[in-house]
Order: C-alpha cells, then sequence, then structure tokens
C-alpha cells in the first residue's frame, strides 16, 4: 500500500506544472503565451454615507441604508431589502456616494427588480472630490471647474440590467453620483460597492510617534504609492497613468522604506527603456534620464540585486556617453532645448537653468557610483570629469526653492546657505508636492530637522485638513483661504478646493487627488526621524541617526533583504535619546 501511495505521488512530481489558478481546459497548445494570471488582488468596499441625493422630498429614493451593507455580489430576485430610485417624467433621481477612503478600481452594481423589463438608462461618475462628481467633462480643453476623461474614463452614460450584475469604470476615486436617467422608471440596487484593485502586499515599514499628525502623514504617503503599483509603478490612478521616471524618485524612496523590493520598480525600469530607447530621453525629457541613474543608484543600495543593474548596464553607459558628448570644456551643456524640474518651478526660466543643472552633477555622481560598482573604470572617470566641467560654470538660483534644494544635494552649495537665503524663507510657502521632497532633503542636510517636521505638518497635514486620504498632484497653501473640504458640496460663500485651483496640465478637476511624486514624507520621516540610513549596498550595513525634533518618542520598522530592522527612540527629560534598535543577522549598525 505504502509503495503504491509513493508511486502515485511521484506521478504527480513529474506531471507538467500548470499556470497556478487556470482551469484545466486552457493547458493546450493553442493558449500557450495567451494566459497572463492578474497579479492584482480585488476587495469590494460598501459606501459609508450618502454625501447628497436628489430624492423629490423623500419620494424618488427610499432605503439608502440598504447599500451600507457588506454585500455578497449576488443578485436576488426581488425587491427585498434594496435601495428603490425612481425617475418620473420630469424629475431625475440622484445619489451621491462616499467610500471614505481614496481607491483604485471601479463600481460593481447588484440590482434587484425593475419597472421594466428592458435594462434601465443611468450616469455614473466617479470623483475623487464631491465637487469632481458633481462637475461637466470637457474633453476639447483643460480649464478650472471642469473635469475630463484623460487617461480614464469617470463619467460613464450606460444601461444596467434588473436582476443582475454589472461592473463599471476603472479609474481613482473616492465618490461616486449615480443618477437614474430613464425617465417613468423605478430600479432597486442591492448593493453598489467600490471594486478596490491593488497589490496584496505587507506594510513592512512603519512609524509612529507621539504625534498623530505626522503618523498619519507617513500612511497617507505610503498609501498613495501603493494605490500606484498598479501593473507597472504609475504616478497617478485617475491620470498620469503611465510610467515617468522622474516622478518615480519619491515613489521608489517611499517602496524602499514601506515595502522594500517589490518587483513592479524592476518591470517599470524595464519598461521605460523599451519604450524610450536611446538617444532618446526617458519620456522624451532629459531631465527625466537623469532621475533614471538616481533611481538605479537608490535601488541598488536598497537590495544590493546586481544581476539587475548588469542588465541595465548598456543603458547606463550609453546615457553616460550621451551626456558627456554634450558638456564642453567650459561647463556648457546641450543635451535639450527644453528645461523641467517640476510644473510650478517653470516661470523662473533663470533658477529651472540652475536647477536642471544641480540635477545633472547628481545623476553624474551617481552615474560614478554605478560604474564603480559595475566594475566600469573607464566610465566612472567619463562621469567624474562630466560633472566636474559643469561645475566651472555655475548658475544662479535666481530664489528658486527647487533649484536651491537641488545644488545643496549636488554639492554646488551650501545646505545651509541654500536654506538662510531662498528655501527656509517663508516656510512652507513656495513648496510643491515632487520637490518638496528634495526641499526637505536640503533642511535635513542644513540640521534644520525642526523646521522640516513643521513644514510637513503645515504643508501635507493641510491636505489632509481638507479631507485628503492620499496626496495630491498640486498644492499651494494659499488656497485654503476660504475652500471647502473635498468631502463637502462646496457651500456659496467658498471655494471648491479641487476644482477652482491648479494650473499648467492640471486646472481644476483634471488634477489628480492621487499622486506618487507627493509621497516624499514618507521616506524623509524614516531616514531622518527614524534615523535609518542605508550606508553599504542590500543594507548591509545602516546607520542610526535619529532627529526627533519636538517629538517625545518615535518607533517604526524598515524592510532590508535580510529581515525587518525595529528601532525605538525615546527622548528624556535632559533632551538624551535612548535608542532600542532590533537588527536581523547580517546587518551591521553603526550610530
Amino acid at each position: 500500500m505504502i509503495k503504491r501511495i509513493l508511486f502515485i505521488i511521484a506521478l504527480f512530481m513529474l506531471a507538467e506544472p500548470m499556470i497556478a489558478g487556470i482551469p484545466p481546459v486552457f493547458d493546450q497548445q493553442e493558449y500557450k503565451g495567451k494566459i497572463q494570471k492578474d497579479e492584482l488582488t480585488r476587495s469590494y468596499i460598501s459606501p459609508l454615507k450618502v454625501v447628497w441625493k436628489y430624492d423629490g422630498g423623500g419620494k424618488l429614493i427610499t432605503n439608502e441604508q440598504a447599500l451600507f451593507a457588506l454585500g455578497n455580489s449576488q443578485p436576488e430576485m426581488g425587491k427585498r431589502n434594496m435601495c428603490e430610485i425612481i425617475s418620473t417624467e420630469n424629475e431625475t433621481a440622484s445619489i451621491l456616494l462616499d467610500y471614505g477612503m481614496e481607491i483604485h478600481g471601479g463600481l460593481q452594481l447588484v440590482t434587484g427588480g425593475s419597472s421594466r423589463r428592458e435594462p434601465s438608462l443611468v450616469r455614473i461618475r466617479f470623483g475623487e472630490s464631491v465637487g469632481e462628481c458633481n462637475s461637466q467633462a470637457i474633453n476639447y480643453e483643460w480649464k478650472v471647474g471642469f473635469s475630463t476623461d484623460d487617461h480614464a474614463k469617470r463619467d460613464i452614460t450606460m444601461e444596467i440590467p434588473r436582476d443582475g450584475m454589472i461592473e463599471i469604470g476603472n479609474t481613482g476615486f473616492r465618490f461616486i453620483r449615480i443618477d437614474l436617467l430613464q425617465k417613468g422608471t423605478t430600479i432597486h440596487l442591492k448593493e453598489a460597492r467600490a471594486i478596490l484593485r491593488y497589490r496584496d502586499i505587507p506594510y513592512l515599514g512603519s512609524f509612529k510617534s507621539n504625534d498623530e499628525r505626522l503618523n498619519k502623514i507617513w500612511m497617507t504617503g505610503a498609501y498613495t504609492v501603493h494605490l500606484n503599483m498598479q501593473e507597472y509603478l504609475w504616478d497617478g490612478i485617475k491620470r498620469d497613468r503611465l510610467i515617468w521616471l522622474g516622478d518615480m524618485h519619491p515613489e521608489v524612496s517611499t517602496i524602499s522604506c514601506v515595502f522594500g523590493y517589490n518587483d513592479v520598480v524592476c518591470k517599470s525600469l524595464d519598461l521605460a527603456c523599451k519604450q524610450f530607447p536611446l538617444p532618446g530621453w526617458m519620456n522624451g525629457m532629459s531631465a527625466y534620464s537623469m532621475w533614471y541613474l538616481i533611481i538605479q543608484y537608490e535601488w541598488y543600495m536598497q537590495n544590493g540585486k546586481i544581476d539587475f543593474l548588469k542588465k541595465h548596464r548598456s543603458d547606463i553607459l550609453g546615457l553616460i556617453d550621451q551626456i558627456d558628448a554634450k558638456i564642453d570644456e567650459k561647463g556648457n551643456e546641450t543635451l535639450a532645448s527644453s528645461r523641467f524640474l517640476d510644473w510650478p518651478s517653470t516661470p523662473n526660466k533663470e533658477g529651472v537653468e540652475a536647477g536642471y543643472r544641480a540635477l545633472l552633477v547628481w545623476s553624474l555622481k551617481d552615474a560614478e557610483k554605478l560604474c564603480g560598482i559595475l566594475g566600469e573604470a573607464k566610465y566612472a572617470e567619463k562621469s567624474k570629469n562630466a560633472y566636474e566641467r559643469i561645475n566651472r560654470l555655475t548658475k544662479s538660483h535666481n530664489n528658486l526653492k527647487q533649484a536651491a534644494a537641488l545644488m545643496a544635494i549636488a554639492g554646488i552649495l551650501d545646505p545651509k546657505k541654500a536654506c538662510d537665503e531662498v528655501i527656509s524663507i517663508g516656510g512652507a510657502k513656495d513648496f510643491s508636492t515632487f520637490y518638496g521632497y528634495y526641499m526637505l532633503q536640503a533642511l535635513a542636510m542644513a540640521g534644520e530637522y525642526q523646521e522640516a517636521i513643521d513644514i510637513i505638518r503645515q504643508y501635507w497635514g493641510g491636505m489632509l485638513d481638507m479631507g485628503a486620504t492620499t496626496f495630491w498632484e498640486d498644492f499651494n497653501l494659499d488656497w485654503l483661504k476660504d475652500a471647502a473640504r473635498i468631502d463637502e458640496i462646496t457651500p456659496k460663500n467658498k471655494k471648491d478646493i479641487h476644482g477652482d485651483f491648479g494650473a499648467y496640465c492640471y486646472p481644476g478637476f483634471r488634477r489628480s487627488l492621487c499622486h506618487g511624486w507627493s509621497s516624499g514624507p514618507t521616506p524623509w520621516i524614516t531616514e531622518h526621524i527614524l534615523g535609518i540610513k542605508v550606508i553599504e549596498p542590500g543594507c548591509k550595513v545602516i546607520k542610526i541617526d535619529p532627529h526627533l525634533g519636538d517629538l517625545k518618542w518615535v518607533e517604526g520598522n524598515y524592510p532590508t533583504p535580510y529581515g525587518v530592522l525595529y528601532v525605538k527612540h525615546v527622548k528624556g527629560a535632559n533632551g538624551k535619546i535612548t535608542s532600542t534598535i532590533k537588527a536581523p543577522k547580517g546587518i551591521k549598525i553603526i550610530k
């Protein structure tokens, strides 16, 4: 009997393995190379509340609380325990639902009986804010006060079945508005659940302190990037559902301190090189090719995966050749006619020029290190010579905070001078969601940790005060005056903080309220408040140097290839910090 069991087990072990979860009927030659399992997970979220409804004085919409139940995606014949919606010949019933958090995915409607045998016409509007849910889309121009369907449909008119189930949409949203457009019709909704589509991965990193505002900011940055970790690493889940190399840098920094290694970064870098081969620039912008070099170096330092670096050897070396050829002996460069840092900096042409050159120096210094790791001494020397030539000609920051921050990071401008003369002026004034991360880094380099903490509370905390559950593509503190929160109907005497502001490529509701480039405070807090700094590739050596500012205690985790590192710092009455550190085997801790 035992021999027979062993024989059967051996047969199973010899059998050709199938794609996990794919039915056996697809295990045929004609399907080879045509089936790909979805690497993402779906969860269903019932609405938390009704923000607004038009119900004709209580006659058109009843029993909406039925939509708050858990649900099971299963239709039922009839109308029991369902939300009833009626549109007459003269009145259109509407309901606006709040799911509580920004979500990437769509809507699942489970319906009951209807007054008609045919499908019924409805309008579904997805919104990252209440205002966006109530807005009109215009797709021929970008305009304050209006939304668009760019990159993902958010305004959909369609028919829904009775006694059935249908799924709608693939976008970023928190709110959904449903209008029954079919005149003289009654429908019943059993469920109206949001579909959350996400990577099912653990939050290995963490941050806690005695300041709940900072705790929430750290987690909001982490969640913002998590939502953008779709098939590839996007910048925004509603708009900019693309791989943008510059925008990726804060996201990769956040991934490193929250999730550790994740293949979405490698996949995105691979695809970017395929989409934008040399001699082209990444995303068609020379500055974004510089960010590619910086990301490659920092990702290697975090994970120590030399094989991935070697895979990109030709792209790295080719890019160095391309940059080097466009820098003359006096420090003039002709990389590209267009200069870009971030959108808010664009009017300051002189400052952008200085910041662009500083970014070039930073990237070439990282390129030099990459070449040392790859054993490419000739290219390491070429990178060094290139940034030394650039440094022969220094441009003025022209009081641009973005430029001063990059110049400090690149070693062109003393960090204390950069902060005293530019970055610290006005505190959070003129901070930006993307380059705010580098302004914070410059403040840390200058030893201005308390100022940086205060700015994080004010600037990124300002978004939270307006109802944000993820950080936005653009934000200005001046918008807070007389503005309504994103989770309420805007009163007539107030501004809609989503629809009435924004410029450049994101005016009005086109602006994304979940943009990964805005997550900078998360890695900054981990690096400077928890004090965790990777010193050798693969986290083999980590320096612990906490800066608590006015905090009484902090603790948190940090993911490494060897396991999770834990630190806790407590400030005594005399200001002295006592630290508890628990490091995985294989990691050397220095202080």
